[in-house]
Protein backbone atom coordinates (compact mmCIF):
# COMPACT_ATOMS: atom_id res chain seq x y z
CA UNK A 1 0.00 0.00 0.00
CA UNK A 2 1.61 3.41 -1.00
CA UNK A 3 2.65 5.58 2.21
CA UNK A 4 -0.21 8.62 1.27
CA UNK A 5 -3.05 6.25 1.44
CA UNK A 6 -2.15 5.06 5.12
CA UNK A 7 -4.35 6.65 7.69
CA UNK A 8 -3.29 9.43 9.33
CA UNK A 9 -3.13 7.17 12.83
CA UNK A 10 -1.72 4.64 11.89
CA UNK A 11 1.23 6.76 10.19
CA UNK A 12 1.61 8.45 13.52
CA UNK A 13 1.65 5.02 15.47
CA UNK A 14 4.81 3.62 13.28
CA UNK A 15 6.80 6.97 12.84
CA UNK A 16 6.29 7.04 17.51
CA UNK A 17 7.47 3.13 16.94
CA UNK A 18 10.46 3.46 15.52
CA UNK A 19 11.41 6.75 16.80
CA UNK A 20 11.58 5.11 19.98
CA UNK A 21 14.96 3.36 18.15
CA UNK A 22 15.77 7.02 17.88
CA UNK A 23 16.03 7.10 14.21
CA UNK A 24 19.64 8.63 12.50
CA UNK A 25 19.04 11.75 10.78
CA UNK A 26 17.76 11.88 7.46
CA UNK A 27 20.20 15.43 6.54
CA UNK A 28 22.98 13.92 5.26
CA UNK A 29 21.63 11.18 2.74
CA UNK A 30 19.23 14.11 1.04
CA UNK A 31 20.29 15.75 -2.38
CA UNK A 32 18.79 19.05 -2.22
CA UNK A 33 18.63 21.51 -5.41
CA UNK A 34 20.02 25.29 -5.74
CA UNK A 35 17.22 27.32 -4.07
CA UNK A 36 16.58 30.54 -2.95
CA UNK A 37 13.36 31.89 -2.07
CA UNK A 38 10.41 33.08 -2.68
CA UNK A 39 7.21 30.63 -2.08
CA UNK A 40 3.64 30.44 -2.97
CA UNK A 41 0.95 28.12 -1.27
CA UNK A 42 -0.28 25.58 -4.42
CA UNK A 43 -2.32 22.43 -3.99
CA UNK A 44 -1.12 19.23 -5.07
CA UNK A 45 -2.24 15.75 -5.19
CA UNK A 46 -0.76 12.94 -2.96
CA UNK A 47 2.87 11.80 -4.17
CA UNK A 48 3.20 15.25 -6.21
CA UNK A 49 6.07 16.91 -4.76
CA UNK A 50 9.89 17.15 -5.21
CA UNK A 51 11.09 17.25 -1.43
CA UNK A 52 9.57 16.54 1.53
CA UNK A 53 11.09 18.42 4.61
CA UNK A 54 10.16 18.40 8.88
CA UNK A 55 9.92 20.90 10.78
CA UNK A 56 9.63 20.61 14.44
CA UNK A 57 7.60 23.14 16.99
CA UNK A 58 8.78 23.41 20.18
CA UNK A 59 8.11 25.00 23.48
CA UNK A 60 6.60 25.21 26.96
CA UNK A 61 3.21 24.23 27.09
CA UNK A 62 0.49 26.23 26.41
CA UNK A 63 2.98 28.86 24.29
CA UNK A 64 0.55 28.34 21.36
CA UNK A 65 2.26 25.81 18.96
CA UNK A 66 -0.97 23.99 17.99
CA UNK A 67 -2.98 27.01 17.34
CA UNK A 68 -0.09 28.54 15.12
CA UNK A 69 0.45 25.48 13.16
CA UNK A 70 -3.35 25.12 12.35
CA UNK A 71 -3.28 28.72 11.34
CA UNK A 72 -0.37 27.93 8.87
CA UNK A 73 -2.39 25.25 7.65
CA UNK A 74 -5.33 25.81 7.64
CA UNK A 75 -5.55 29.76 8.03
CA UNK A 76 -8.26 28.51 10.91
CA UNK A 77 -7.76 30.21 14.52
CA UNK A 78 -9.39 27.59 17.27
CA UNK A 79 -9.01 28.51 20.79
CA UNK A 80 -10.18 25.56 22.38
CA UNK A 81 -7.72 22.86 21.48
CA UNK A 82 -6.24 20.74 24.04
CA UNK A 83 -2.98 20.00 25.02
CA UNK A 84 -0.78 18.12 22.77
CA UNK A 85 -0.27 14.51 24.03
CA UNK A 86 3.20 13.26 22.97
CA UNK A 87 3.42 14.56 19.43
CA UNK A 88 1.11 15.17 16.44
CA UNK A 89 1.72 16.81 12.74
CA UNK A 90 -0.07 18.60 10.36
CA UNK A 91 1.25 18.20 6.24
CA UNK A 92 1.30 21.38 3.68
CA UNK A 93 2.52 22.01 0.06
CA UNK A 94 4.36 24.77 -1.24
CA UNK A 95 6.05 25.77 -4.17
CA UNK A 96 9.68 27.10 -4.06
CA UNK A 97 10.66 28.94 -6.77
CA UNK A 98 14.76 28.62 -6.94
CA UNK A 99 16.71 31.70 -8.54
CA UNK A 100 20.09 31.66 -10.19
CA UNK A 101 23.28 32.96 -8.50
CA UNK A 102 22.89 36.23 -10.83
CA UNK A 103 18.84 36.34 -9.58
CA UNK A 104 17.24 34.99 -13.05
CA UNK A 105 14.55 32.59 -12.43
CA UNK A 106 15.07 29.15 -11.71
CA UNK A 107 12.91 26.16 -11.57
CA UNK A 108 10.05 25.92 -9.21
CA UNK A 109 10.21 22.49 -6.80
CA UNK A 110 6.88 21.73 -4.87
CA UNK A 111 7.69 20.78 -1.22
CA UNK A 112 5.53 18.73 1.43
CA UNK A 113 6.01 20.23 4.95
CA UNK A 114 5.15 18.04 7.74
CA UNK A 115 5.24 20.20 10.36
CA UNK A 116 5.88 18.19 13.86
CA UNK A 117 3.49 19.37 16.64
CA UNK A 118 5.64 18.85 20.54
CA UNK A 119 4.27 18.47 23.44
CA UNK A 120 5.56 21.03 25.84
CA UNK A 121 4.99 19.20 29.30
CA UNK A 122 8.63 18.08 30.99
CA UNK A 123 7.02 14.04 31.25
CA UNK A 124 7.05 14.28 27.26
CA UNK A 125 10.54 15.76 26.86
CA UNK A 126 12.35 11.86 26.15
CA UNK A 127 10.08 11.29 23.51
CA UNK A 128 9.83 15.34 21.67
CA UNK A 129 13.66 14.61 22.05
CA UNK A 130 13.71 11.86 19.70
CA UNK A 131 12.28 13.76 17.07
CA UNK A 132 15.10 16.46 16.95
CA UNK A 133 17.24 14.38 14.81
CA UNK A 134 15.07 13.94 12.36
CA UNK A 135 13.55 17.33 12.37
CA UNK A 136 15.30 19.97 9.28
CA UNK A 137 14.33 22.73 10.98
CA UNK A 138 13.06 24.30 14.35
CA UNK A 139 10.25 26.79 15.07
CA UNK A 140 11.03 27.80 18.81
CA UNK A 141 8.26 29.44 20.35
CA UNK A 142 7.52 31.45 23.91
CA UNK A 143 3.99 33.20 25.15
CA UNK A 144 4.36 36.85 24.61
CA UNK A 145 2.42 36.98 28.12
CA UNK A 146 4.29 34.24 30.15
CA UNK A 147 7.97 35.62 30.99
CA UNK A 148 8.33 31.91 32.39
CA UNK A 149 8.21 30.60 28.89
CA UNK A 150 10.22 33.16 27.43
CA UNK A 151 12.83 32.50 30.32
CA UNK A 152 12.99 28.89 29.67
CA UNK A 153 13.74 29.50 25.65
CA UNK A 154 17.87 29.03 26.99
CA UNK A 155 16.60 25.61 27.74
CA UNK A 156 15.17 25.10 25.02
CA UNK A 157 18.27 25.68 23.13
CA UNK A 158 20.24 23.69 24.88
CA UNK A 159 18.21 20.31 24.03
CA UNK A 160 18.63 21.63 20.70
CA UNK A 161 22.34 21.77 20.45
CA UNK A 162 22.56 18.58 22.62
CA UNK A 163 19.66 16.66 20.56
CA UNK A 164 19.57 18.24 17.00
CA UNK A 165 21.40 17.11 13.83
CA UNK A 166 24.01 19.64 14.56
CA UNK A 167 25.43 22.14 17.44
CA UNK A 168 23.55 24.87 15.45
CA UNK A 169 20.43 24.15 13.54
CA UNK A 170 18.22 25.99 11.47
CA UNK A 171 15.80 27.61 14.23
CA UNK A 172 13.46 30.84 14.09
CA UNK A 173 12.51 32.13 17.61
CA UNK A 174 8.80 32.84 17.72
CA UNK A 175 6.89 35.34 20.39
CA UNK A 176 3.20 33.94 20.47
CA UNK A 177 -0.12 35.57 21.12
CA UNK A 178 0.95 39.03 20.00
CA UNK A 179 -2.58 40.23 20.11
CA UNK A 180 -2.91 40.04 23.67
CA UNK A 181 -0.85 43.43 24.37
CA UNK A 182 -2.52 44.16 27.58
CA UNK A 183 -1.13 40.84 28.48
CA UNK A 184 2.17 41.11 27.75
CA UNK A 185 4.82 40.21 30.14
CA UNK A 186 7.85 40.10 27.47
CA UNK A 187 9.21 43.45 25.52
CA UNK A 188 10.19 42.89 21.98
CA UNK A 189 13.50 44.22 22.73
CA UNK A 190 14.07 41.76 25.25
CA UNK A 191 12.88 39.06 22.72
CA UNK A 192 15.29 40.50 20.16
CA UNK A 193 18.30 40.46 21.61
CA UNK A 194 17.83 36.89 23.17
CA UNK A 195 17.69 36.12 19.16
CA UNK A 196 20.80 38.04 18.06
CA UNK A 197 22.25 36.17 20.49
CA UNK A 198 22.06 32.97 19.29
CA UNK A 199 21.90 34.58 15.61
CA UNK A 200 18.29 33.68 14.77
CA UNK A 201 15.98 35.17 13.21
CA UNK A 202 12.95 36.63 15.68
CA UNK A 203 9.25 36.98 14.52
CA UNK A 204 5.91 38.33 16.74
CA UNK A 205 2.92 36.22 15.46
CA UNK A 206 -0.84 35.64 16.40
CA UNK A 207 -2.60 32.93 15.39
CA UNK A 208 -5.50 34.47 16.15
CA UNK A 209 -5.03 37.06 13.58
CA UNK A 210 -2.06 35.09 11.45
CA UNK A 211 0.34 38.12 12.01
CA UNK A 212 3.48 36.56 10.80
CA UNK A 213 2.22 33.26 10.58
CA UNK A 214 3.61 32.48 7.11
CA UNK A 215 6.34 34.66 7.82
CA UNK A 216 8.18 32.80 10.35
CA UNK A 217 7.48 29.07 8.59
CA UNK A 218 8.67 30.90 5.13
CA UNK A 219 12.22 32.34 6.54
CA UNK A 220 12.93 28.90 8.27
CA UNK A 221 12.04 26.80 4.90
CA UNK A 222 14.30 29.47 3.09
CA UNK A 223 17.12 29.05 5.59
CA UNK A 224 16.91 25.04 5.17
CA UNK A 225 17.22 25.31 1.37
CA UNK A 226 20.33 27.79 1.74
CA UNK A 227 21.74 25.42 3.75
CA UNK A 228 21.07 22.62 1.43
CA UNK A 229 22.14 24.36 -1.45
CA UNK A 230 25.63 24.94 0.50
CA UNK A 231 25.59 21.50 1.32
CA UNK A 232 25.51 20.98 -2.75
CA UNK A 233 28.53 23.33 -3.24
CA UNK A 234 30.69 21.64 -0.87
CA UNK A 235 29.70 18.01 -2.81
CA UNK A 236 29.89 19.37 -6.41
CA UNK A 237 33.59 21.08 -5.29
CA UNK A 238 34.93 17.81 -3.36
CA UNK A 239 34.18 15.92 -6.60
CA UNK A 240 35.80 18.45 -8.48
CA UNK A 241 38.96 18.14 -6.69
CA UNK A 242 39.34 14.82 -6.61
CA UNK A 243 36.96 13.92 -3.01
CA UNK A 244 40.03 12.85 -0.71
CA UNK A 245 39.45 10.43 1.69
CA UNK A 246 41.58 13.20 3.85
CA UNK A 247 38.73 15.43 2.94
CA UNK A 248 35.58 12.53 4.11
CA UNK A 249 37.57 12.54 7.08
CA UNK A 250 37.51 16.15 8.05
CA UNK A 251 33.56 16.19 6.95
CA UNK A 252 32.79 13.74 9.45
CA UNK A 253 34.72 15.68 11.99
CA UNK A 254 32.31 18.20 10.81
CA UNK A 255 29.04 17.11 10.94
CA UNK A 256 28.00 17.51 14.10
CA UNK A 257 28.94 21.73 13.72
CA UNK A 258 26.63 21.65 10.53
CA UNK A 259 28.77 21.85 7.90
CA UNK A 260 25.87 20.23 5.72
Amino acid sequence: MPSFLISRQVFLYRLLKSHLSFLPSVVGSLIWPRPRRFIKVSIMTDGDYDYLIKLLALGDSGVGKTTFLYRYTDNKFNPKFITTVGIDFREKRVVYNSRGSNGSPGKAFKVHLQLWDTAGQERFRSLTTAFFRDAMGFLLMFDLTSQQSFLNVRNWMSQLQANAYCESPDIVLIGNKADLSDQREVNERQAKDLADKYGIPYFETSAATGQNIDKAVETLLDLIMKRMEQCVDKTQDSTANGGSSGKLDSAKTEEKRCAC
